[in-house]
């Protein structure tokens, strides 16, 4: 019996990858096992907060008022509840001094305080009835968890006559690491199984489908090790496990349907399973290379934020994205080899559908004669496609336009959470803030004349409801000041400019959510820019790389970020204004936290081009065998629609798994990254980028000169094949790795 061995070079990274099978695996089982122990307890370390830029002016006041005054940042709130008693009930005043010296002689507890001792108005509830306790636990985050975890039984519940609830930042940050924890473990449950039956439903064979899911959870696995020893020289916010989840299994079902969905074509055109790798390297692999590289980029223009949380998915994501395209491109044709043509093994449709065989599995998969007619539909009518889906893009993200920024507090937990319960309590009963205050350092010699002349200054601000302090320690001093409305809201926020603006004969620095988030808007508004040009120009130079074009990356570029609008919209118009937030069961801020939407544009960009580069691979192949450009379009739609689709559809299940979190930022980073990656794959890779390559028209492939030059020296092409043909293949190694199934 002879095959054709198409093509037969085996050398170079082929030779490297397949020369030892058996042993590339068993090493790849070593290392994850090991990467499971060095990546055990990786959670426990990773913190809840990171939005605040580390050298904002408020992040110094934070860090200064903490040192030299620990009462003035209370993090831990007891709400005391008398029932239908007053809080000035003596038996409830007694139980509740009897409290604050308890709270007091805990150890990591400074700064105790409470209605009782200082009669303060804003530590009582207006209808009487219920009253605050406030101190500090000290330390680093996740001491500061664990002493939580050691008091809070002990205040939590009935005490005599009052009712004693848990809440404040502490609280919130550790409640909401606890179930972010315990929503990533459901989420997996979620996404493996269900993963594993659409691969199932997209492969056929049972055997092809747990390739992608093995890539996934070696991807995973080692990314938990990166990040747990990243831990020990920087922090790393909870948040990205989210990410290493979605992505992990994401880019390793896109990576693996892509290089088994051309192995398993070799294989049906008669190559033998060594060749078929080798082919696949060559060309998929290549896309996969591009692909991993242009995800990368996308997520790497994250470390040029400041803030921990952002800068924390970078890690992740580089990671993850790294790990699963080198085990699609190393483990997977290892695996390929050691299969053979036992890839098309346990082929389920056959239970349901008689006499087609697996081989057919990749021309299945991809819906053929469905893609074809799209193609030649949006070919014939590529005014109408390409206008018609603009529009549509953009009318979705007009409610983008209506963005309100703020920063992530209680409302991100369910409103049965208690530290949710406890701050809304305070939100709806308690006069101002007690916890949304601004407080001002002033740093310098000054005498009680010039505090007193400040205090005036201060209070007269227009968005000003009270000026408490100053409380004075050497040469430092500090001013609480009640802003008008919500902590955060638009007159807080200019409050905080004009205290700013306010000079003093001392140095003077402004902290407080308000200040923080004005902070955190200034650091984003500043990096923006560079974050958009490093993207840009590094996406245009690996899409250029990849293509030969000038117009084609750039086209890239564009579309990319058109296919973002409907998600932006949406991100408005559910989490901020509120819709459907009874369906999803989460709270509205009424703003969305600051990060989120940079966060999300480079996430979801970055698997836009994803997409991207398998299409425009594709199409690039066949132009180059060809020269026919409208031929390439069809071609490339019609052998690559059904695989993104595909891929589409099992990384917005995973999001969507990830999007039923009950923190409202990950739900929203989870359903929005879903939403932005369907409308990518059935829109604009379907739709809009073949309609406007049909208006371009052969110009899509100009070039200057030297930049061709520059191309043909330095650029790839998925579509190199060697011209070398063999008939006969090797018996030996016909016996090793290509029994038919």
């Amino acid at each position: 019996m002879t095959e054709v061995n198409r093509p037969p070079r085996v050398g170079g990274w082929t030779r490297f990858v397949t020369a030892r099978p058996r042993l590339s695996l068993l090493v790849a089982l070593v290392i994850t096992a090991l990467a499971v122990l060095a990546g055990s307890g990786v959670a426990d370390r990773l913190g809840s907060g990171g939005w605040e830029d580390p050298d904002a002016e408020s992040t110094y006041a934070t860090k200064a008022l903490e040192r030299e005054f620990p009462a003035s940042q209370p993090n831990l709130l007891l709400l005391v509840d008398a029932g239908d008693a007053s809080v000035d009930d003596p038996a409830v005043a007694a139980e509740a001094q009897r409290l604050v010296t308890r709270l007091a002689d805990e150890k990591g507890v400074v700064g105790v305080g409470s209605y009782w001792q200082t009669k303060a108005p804003a530590l009582r509830a207006e209808d009487g009835h219920e009253a605050l306790i406030a101190a500090r636990i000290t330390g680093e985050e996740k001491r500061m968890g664990e002493t939580l975890d050691r008091i809070a039984p002990e205040f939590r519940g009935a005490h005599g006559p009052v009712e004693v609830s848990v809440g404040g930042p502490v609280a919130v940050r550790h409640e909401m690491q606890t179930t972010i924890q315990e929503d990533l473990l459901r989420a997996e449950v979620i996404a493996l199984p269900v993963t594993l039956v659409l691969l199932v439903m997209v492969f056929g064979s049972a055997v092809a489908a747990l390739l992608p899911l093995g890539i996934g959870i070696v991807a995973i696995l080692g990314t938990n090790a990166v990040l747990r020893g990243l831990t020990e020289i920087t922090d790393v916010s909870v948040f990205a496990m989210n990410l290493t989840t979605a992505l992990g299994l994401g880019l390793a079902v896109d990576y693996a349907l892509f290089i088994v969905r051309r192995f398993r074509e070799e294989l049906a055109t008669g190559a033998v399973p060594l060749a078929a790798v080798g082919t696949t390297l060559r060309t998929a692999g290549r896309t996969v290379l591009f692909s991993a590289l242009t995800v990368a980029v996308s997520l790497a223009a994250m470390l040029l934020f400041p803030q921990y949380f952002l800068r924390s998915f970078a890690y992740a994501g580089i990671a993850v994205v790294l790990l699963a395209a080198a085990a699609a491109l190393i483990l997977l044709p290892a695996a390929l080899i050691l299969l053979g043509h036992r890839v098309n093994s346990l082929d389920l449709r056959r239970l349901f559908r008689r006499g087609r065989g697996s081989d057919q599995a990749a021309g299945e998969s991809e819906g053929r004669g469905a893609w074809a007619r799209t193609a030649n539909l949006v070919m014939r009518r590529a005014p109408f496609f390409a206008l018609g889906t603009t529009a549509v893009l953009v009318l979705l993200g007009l409610p983008f336009l209506g963005v309100k920024f703020g920063t992530a507090d209680d409302r991100q937990l369910p409103s049965s959470a208690e530290s949710h319960v406890v701050q809304q309590h305070i939100r709806d009963g308690f006069p101002g803030s007690p916890g949304g205050g601004l407080e001002v350092l002033a740093e310098g010699r000054a005498t009680q004349t010039q505090y007193a002349d400040y205090k005036e200054k201060i209070a007269a601000l227009p968005g000003a409801v009270r000026v408490d302090g100053p409380l004075v320690k050497g040469e430092s001093a500090y001013f609480t000041v009640l802003p008008k409305g919500e902590a955060v809201d638009d007159p807080a926020q200019r409050l905080v400019d004009d205290l700013r603006a306010t000079k003093a004969p001392f140095d003077t620095k402004v902290t407080g959510a308000a200040a923080v988030l004005v902070d955190s808007k200034d650091a984003i508004g500043e990096r923006l820019p560079l974050a958009a040009a490093f993207i840009t120009i590094v996406t245009l130079l690996l899409v250029f790389l990849l293509t030969g074009s000038v117009l084609i990356p750039i086209q890239a570029v564009v579309l990319n970020a058109l296919s973002l609008t409907a998600m932006f919209g949406a991100v408005v118009w559910v989490f901020q204004d509120g819709h459907l937030s009874g369906l999803l069961g989460f709270t509205s801020p009424g703003s969305i936290e600051t990060t989120l939407p940079v966060l999300m544009f480079c996430v979801a960009f970055g698997l836009s081009m994803d997409y991207g580069v398998f299409l425009l691979s594709r199409i690039k192949e066949e132009y180059d065998a060809t020269g026919d450009h409208d031929q390439a379009v069809r071609h490339g739609l019609q052998r690559t629609g059904g695989l993104i689709t595909a891929a589409a559809v099992i990384l917005a299940v995973v999001m969507v798994a990830i999007g039923t979190s009950r923190v409202t930022n990950t739900k929203m980073l989870g359903l929005g990254i879903a939403l932005a990656v369907l409308m990518d794959a059935m829109i604009v890779r379907s739709l809009l980028v073949p309609a406007v390559m049909r208006l371009t028209g052969r110009a899509t492939w100009w070039a200057p000169g030297p930049l061709r030059r520059f191309h043909e020296r330095f650029g790839v092409s998925e579509g190199e094949q060697p011209t070398q043909v063999l008939t006969a293949e090797p018996e030996r190694e016909r016996d090793k790795v290509s029994t038919p199934s």
